[in-house]
């Protein structure tokens, strides 16, 4: 999951919106580690459950990375307005654990992923993705390059 998300980094710009979606310990927060590596932010990338958003400045050029988990939030966009996002997004990655039905009218472009882990298999890490890029900017992207 690290090295998809060192490798979807090369993908991203600034305003780009990443929606993750999978099951408890699928590789969420895993993956958006690879991605900060991959865009040269400061700071580890973690879990922001408790905080829901963190924001990681980049060490170059390159965006920033707001990391979002709204698992905890139960209300829709309204909810998610008091972070800021729409603000961001112009000049950030940013990537949302556990947003769908959140944040989705935050931009008409965005890049969802969903995360399969094989639940009890303890000696099978594997994980199958599903990538699903939506609207303009994905319209002609080559995702297959994410592919292992």
């Amino acid at each position: 999951m690290r090295e998809l998300g060192r490798r979807l980094a090369k993908l991203l710009r600034a305003g780009d919106l990443v929606m993750l979606s999978g099951e408890l310990g699928a590789g969420k927060t895993t993956l958006t580690r690879g991605l900060g590596e991959g865009l040269g932010v400061r700071g580890a990338v973690t879990s922001p459950t408790f905080v829901i958003a963190r924001v990681h400045p980049s060490l170059g050029d390159g965006p920033p990375l707001v990391h979002v988990d709204a698992y905890r939030l139960s209300g829709g966009l309204d909810e998610m307005e008091d972070l800021d996002l729409d603000v961001s997004l112009s000049d950030s990655v940013i990537v949302v654990e556990w947003g769908e039905g959140k944040v989705e009218e935050l931009t008409e472009d965005r890049l969802q992923l969903l995360i399969h882990r094989a639940v009890g298999d303890t000696t099978d890490e594997v994980r199958q993705v599903t990538l699903t890029g939506v609207g303009e900017r994905w319209a002609a992207a080559d995702l297959s390059v994410l592919a292992a």
